[in-house]
């Protein structure tokens, strides 16, 4: 059972990381997509109680808004990993900007993620940590953190 907590700006390429990598094994729990916290913490209740894998794909920029996944996951057992984008704000603002016009997310509001953005770390409770880079066309690079 793995949770998985994507961190990174919009725009960093996280959903494409997510269904690239886990679409087939891992539900994906996405505020954008669930509209409410009361649904997110509703699917995640439900992965957690029945020992399904799961993404958490969020900003989650800092440590307090990555914290109550992390608790959650590990009190039912669960490894809690997490990927990193390590993108350049520019590169994310020109994906942003990409974006059919409905899902485009205003620079000011990439800007004040990155602006807040905190790399992950073991003393957060994560067993595994990788930083992403996004390689052109639209590859990753995967690393794990030392």
């Amino acid at each position: 059972m793995e949770a998985v907590i994507l961190v990174g700006v919009q725009g960093a390429g996280k959903s494409t990381f997510y269904r690239e990598r886990f679409f087939d094994t891992h539900v994906r729990i996405n505020l954008d997509m669930l509209g409410t916290r009361k649904r997110e913490q509703l699917l995640l209740a439900a992965c957690l109680d029945a020992g399904q894998s799961f993404v958490v794909d969020n900003t989650n920029p800092q440590a307090s808004d990555r914290a109550r996944y992390i608790a959650m996951a590990r009190a039912q057992g669960f490894r809690v990993i997490a990927y990193f984008f390590d993108v350049p704000l520019r590169d994310a603002m020109h994906r942003n900007n990409q974006r059919k016009l409905r899902k485009k997310i205003p620079p000011v509001a990439v800007a004040g993620t990155h602006k807040k953005l905190e790399a992950p770390s073991k003393n957060e409770g994560f067993d595994q940590i990788f930083t992403v880079q996004v390689t052109d066309p639209a590859g990753f690079v995967v690393k794990e953190a030392a």
